[in-house]
């Protein structure tokens, strides 16, 4: 079988390079309801954004910086200057040392200045907070439900990176889009995805195939390493980031499924042969 390059490309489901989130209809359309924006897809509300006339959740009064981020902001563009060289995050190592280092009395300084300022905040957001609606605030509470959770999910992913879990198995398609993204014609990465998509489609089963297999070949990498990441997991003490024992034998009984598929159709072939060669016979 012929060897398929890859390399680094942007990896989308084919659905978003259609321009709309998986499992949404192109008829459906956003309805407004309680002060929000709702759409719906077939498995129900898939994106929902604040919409509060008159005011919004920007016009809400900021929370007062920290005593180490007002030291940050003012000694930023001093250290800048003298360490030109560092990056960005060397940069701010730099400056939380510096923080770590100075003198009780120097602190305090910052600290009454968010005192202060952390007064004013709770007066502006009680006089913010008295002019909305029922329904201002319970949209606006919704979207800060919404900013925690993509939050959370955030960290989690950091998390699991640091931690080195394996990359998940791509598909045929998307080791088509690694092979040929470069080469594809289009002035914008979407455009591009979408001509590429659109090439895939085209394609015969049997020109698939190899980039199928290759796909194939991943999903086992992946349950390879998995298995390796989640033992060290299990001797870290991180239990919470294995998966479930359902999820893995459902896995399994996928595998076995086509395993026993394949041997039935091997076990259908003998018997043609057999049959075959009795009529020679």
């Amino acid at each position: 079988m012929e060897k398929v390059a890859s390399f680094s490309a942007p990896c989308f489901p084919p659905c978003a390079l259609l321009g709309r989130p998986r499992g949404a209809s192109r008829a459906l359309r956003p309805r407004v309801t309680g002060g929000a924006v709702v759409r719906r897809g077939s498995g129900g509300v898939w994106a929902e954004k604040s919409f509060c006339r008159g005011i919004s959740s920007d016009e809400r009064p900021k929370r007062p910086l920290t005593g180490y981020f007002r030291f940050l902001k003012e000694n930023r563009s001093g250290f800048r200057q003298k360490n030109p060289e560092m990056s960005n995050a060397e940069l701010i190592r730099k400056i939380a040392g510096a923080w770590k280092v100075l003198p009780a009395s120097q602190k305090q300084v910052y600290e009454e200045a968010r005192k202060t300022d952390w007064q004013r905040y709770e007066e502006q957001l009680a006089t913010y907070k008295a002019q909305l609606t029922p329904a201002q605030a319970e949209a606006l509470r919704e979207e800060r439900r919404r900013q925690l959770a993509r939050r959370r999910l955030f960290k989690a992913k950091r998390e699991l990176t640091v931690l080195g879990k394996p990359k998940r198995p791509r598909t045929g398609f998307n080791i088509f889009v690694s092979e040929h993204f470069k080469e594809s014609e289009g002035v914008s990465p979407m455009a591009k995805l979408k001509q590429l998509f659109e090439g895939w489609r085209k394609l015969s089963n049997s020109q698939k195939q190899p980039y199928l297999q290759l796909a194939e070949d991943d999903k086992v990498r992946y349950e390879n390493e998995m298995t390796l990441w989640e033992t060290k997991m299990v001797e870290l003490g991180r239990e919470d980031l294995i998966r479930s024992k359902k999820q893995r034998s459902k896995k399994k009984s996928v595998e076995t499924a086509k395993q026993a598929e394949t041997a039935k159709a091997s076990s259908h072939e003998n018997k043609a042969k057999l049959k075959l060669e009795k009529s020679e016979e």
